[in-house]
């Protein structure tokens, strides 16, 4: 399946503009993986499934937030953070869906920053920054309660993404966790990082990404109430020491 299939087939459909983007995302994506990990998925085919539209497949949750159409939703100009950003899935993907989007891609990875920040600069994407700083020194910043919206992909169990990510959501944001088939277990263990959190579970949302025979679902979670000024804890303390 062709990312132009991909995305149509997901209600996602895509600009001539948008797909050469992708296409010059995936050159890059495969040049620069030549030199540094970025992904052990290499194939061009693979790209476009398990990057590509499984994250454009976050957009699906959006609709579920307030039963606005997607369409209606692409034209805000929200501010969204991608957390563990790693090679840009799914913040930099969801940019190019997504042109007004204001993001930031927050990574600890120096080289994996300057490859973020090489895409933006190729693809000429605007209102993008990249951070090279720990999610929870980030969450302890300027920045703090200031984000619309949060996404994070593979980055943790639910409870340590919970503390990497609600801190940096403003009440009445949303953070979008793309999780495994089925991440009740996940959300049960959650439930004290939560409460402690100023987290509300909104909704689980399975999905099926076009040509992916594993089903995906996204946690659909709503920053209810002002996380405590302790949170998130000193580097490491999250993973270390969930709160559970």
């Amino acid at each position: 399946m062709n990312l132009q299939e991909g995305a149509i087939e997901l209600g996602v459909p895509l600009a001539a503009g948008q797909l050469a983007s992708f296409d010059h995302y995936l050159a890059l994506l495969q040049d620069w993986n030549q030199r540094m990990s970025l992904t052990t998925i290499t194939d061009p085919a693979e790209v476009v499934t398990k990057h590509f539209l499984d994250s454009l497949s976050c957009l699906l949750a959006l609709p579920a937030i307030d039963r606005q159409p997607l369409q209606q939703w692409l034209t805000r100009p929200l501010k969204a953070v991608d957390v563990g950003a790693g090679a840009g899935f799914p913040g930099l993907a969801l940019k190019i869906a997504w042109p007004a989007l204001r993001l930031t891609l927050v990574e600890t990875t120096g080289k994996k920053c300057r490859f973020l920040e090489q895409v933006v600069a190729d693809l000429g994407l605007q209102n993008v920054t990249v951070v090279n700083e720990r999610a929870e020194d980030y969450g302890q910043g300027p920045q703090r309660a200031s984000f619309d919206l949060a996404v994070a992909r593979a980055l943790s169990r639910l409870p340590t993404m919970l503390e990497y990510c609600l801190p940096l959501l403003k009440t009445g944001g949303w953070l979008i966790a793309q999780k495994g088939k089925e991440p009740q277990e996940e959300v049960v263990d959650a439930r004290v990082a939560l409460n402690t959190l100023g987290g509300s579970l909104h909704d689980i949302l399975p999905v099926n990404v076009p040509g992916l025979d594993a089903q995906r679902a996204l946690v659909i979670i709503a920053k209810a109430a002002r996380t405590p000024a302790a949170y998130p804890r000193k580097a490491g303390t999250p993973q270390r020491q969930p709160l559970l």
